[in-house]
């Protein structure tokens, strides 16, 4: 009787240990993805922000057509899910985000198009956010 249940009690460890390690990886995949659709999400506020800016005359501190000169206030720049920058021509921006959560392999690469646009063809997702 007592080599069952020892038997017994190392089974149960290894399925609790099991149980911990799966919720572990289903914890931090849903992490990854949470803050991967933030920064999407912040990614069309900033494309929003761009083409009010490529839309308003001048006048108003537009750029009358153009997307040239178009600079991120510093709300837009840094929050608590990624850092963005911008590279601006006269047709087109390109917004990039460096994830918080890994700043090397988590980045965000799209281009707004001068429609107002983003195109569905530049999205560019670092390691980071790339599913297995």
């Amino acid at each position: 009787m007592g080599q069952q249940q020892l038997l017994l009690i190392i089974l149960g460890v290894i399925v609790v240990g099991i149980a911990i390690a799966v919720g572990l990886t289903l914890f931090t995949a849903q992490s990854i993805q949470a803050n991967k659709d933030a920064i999407i999400n912040d990614i069309n506020n900033i494309a929003a922000y761009c083409y009010q800016y490529r839309i308003r005359p001048k006048s108003m501190a537009g750029g009358q057509g153009s997307y040239e000169n178009c600079s991120l206030p510093p709300k837009l720049r840094d929050n608590e899910n990624a850092k963005y920058e911008i590279v601006a021509t006269a047709t087109d921006v390109t917004i990039t985000a460096h994830s918080k959560q890994n700043e090397t392999d988590g980045t965000v690469t799209v281009k707004l198009t001068s429609e107002g646009t983003l195109d569905p063809n530049s999205w560019q997702f670092g390691p980071y956010f790339q599913s297995e």
